[in-house]
């Protein structure tokens, strides 16, 4: 495996529709320096100072992962993320034409896709990996959450979900080769939500942007003739919204059988990458999401303070 750091050759963009806002917003992607790391900024905002993606920064994840610099708030920045550090990049520039990337389809499909095209660009300088020598465990027993990181030869994610519901049920997930997998298993998983989750946050308006284009629509609850008419009102939408038969609004297809554990284990690979290095081991995770996540990578980060100030030391070092 290439040990160097790596960005791209080139600038691209793609743009869509902004989850929270509704409006149409731009994302670039940006070659950037040798030990740059992944930041983001605003071109709405003039004179914005850049955004480091760092796990201290981080300020809300009621829906998704926000992150706030200098009064610069970004939302939403987990599947920008995980397309960034899934193909293994390591220096960035993130520029988005608004408080948040665009939404794509729900998942990371479209920025990986974009990420490609730029093209990879080997830098001189090797790649700062935080190595996994000692085993961190965050567990939380009132809501049955596990994540665990133990030492490994790589980068590994094995993720598990459990839901009362037809449609979910129990689902698994291992990535053991995260260079040759993200691109086609996990990147392509879209956000899965629950109805009555979505009826409520469109109801305060909120997720603007959301919709049946950009989300897996689990049926959790009963829908009769006069609900699926106010759906249709709730969602904008002039055809007819069908309960599916596989639990799943609309009868969406979905891209794997196990796609809502896939689109888990993307997130997580987004939250992680707000650690600011890469790590060398192994995480399980079991029915976790962004709170968890959060609170993961803060305890590894207490945990490896010793190993990430020498890191970062190393770092500052070679650029004197």
């Amino acid at each position: 495996m290439e040990r160097n750091q790596r960005t791209i050759r080139t600038s691209q963009s793609c743009e869509g529709i902004g989850l929270h806002t509704g409006v149409e917003t731009v994302i670039t992607f940006h070659p950037a320096p040798e030990d740059f790391g992944i930041r983001f900024i605003r071109s709405d905002i003039p004179n914005c100072m850049e955004v480091k993606a760092d796990i201290d920064h981080v300020v809300d994840i009621s829906r998704g992962t926000t992150i706030e610099e200098n009064d610069i708030r970004i939302h939403t920045v987990e599947h920008a993320l995980a397309a960034v550090s899934g193909l293994r990049l390591d220096n960035i520039l993130i520029e988005l034409s608004g408080k948040e990337p665009p939404v794509m389809d729900g998942s990371a499909k479209d920025f990986v896709e974009c990420l490609i095209k730029a093209g990879v660009k080997i830098q001189s300088k090797e790649r700062r990996v935080l190595e996994i020598t000692r085993a961190v465990n965050y567990t939380n027993s009132y809501r049955d959450i596990d994540i665990h990181v133990i030492p490994s030869d790589r980068f590994r994610i094995t993720f598990m979900v459990e839901y009362p519901l037809p449609a979910l049920g129990t689902q698994y997930e291992a990535i053991y080769n995260m260079e040759e997998d993200f691109s086609f298993e996990v990147a392509p998983a879209r956000t899965f939500c629950f109805l009555s989750e979505v009826e409520m946050l469109k109801e305060q308006g909120l997720i603007k942007g959301g919709g049946l284009d950009n989300a897996v629509v689990i049926i959790d609850k009963e829908i009769d003739s006069i609900e699926m008419d106010r759906l249709k009102d709730l969602f904008g939408i002039e055809h007819n919204i069908i309960q599916g038969a596989n639990g799943i609004l609309n009868g969406k297809v979905l891209r794997f059988k196990n796609e809502p554990v896939r689109h888990k284990t993307l997130d997580l690979i987004g939250d992680l990458a707000l650690l600011g290095y890469p790590i060398k081991g192994h995480v399980t995770a079991a029915r976790a999401g962004h709170a968890s996540n959060v609170e993961f990578v803060k305890k590894l980060k207490k945990h490896y303070s010793k190993e990430l100030e020498a890191l970062k030391k190393d770092k500052n070092n070679e650029s004197v």
